[in-house]
């Protein structure tokens, strides 16, 4: 029950927290150039999610092939910048992923 408790206490604060910034900004009219800048937000927080966790797996930079989140993350890059295809970059980057975590143990 209080996990229950605690997940609800984090929606409330949560919804507390975003939703008046967001219905006062619904009814602005945001500068063209602020639209355009958001549009890099969601880029830019996949990269502080995903570039720390492929260079830093163990909390330590490390870009040894041994680290099959490098190579796997190339690959994936790879493919994402050649086919803009979502599913077979996931596809792909997950199976040399794999791949290499086997072959390095």
């Amino acid at each position: 029950m209080d996990e229950w408790l605690l997940i609800l206490g984090m929606a409330l604060v949560t919804f507390g927290v975003r939703y008046p910034m967001l219905a006062v900004i619904g009814r602005l009219r945001l500068p063209d150039t602020a639209l355009r800048a958001l549009r890099y937000v969601p880029a830019a927080v996949l990269t502080a999610i995903v570039v720390p966790a492929v260079l830093m797996p163990d909390g330590m930079l490390d870009l040894r092939l041994e680290n099959a989140y490098l190579p796997g993350a190339v690959v994936a890059a790879l493919v994402a910048w050649c086919t803009k295809n979502l599913l077979l970059t996931i596809m792909v980057g997950m199976g040399a992923f794999l791949l290499l975590r086997a072959l390095t143990g």
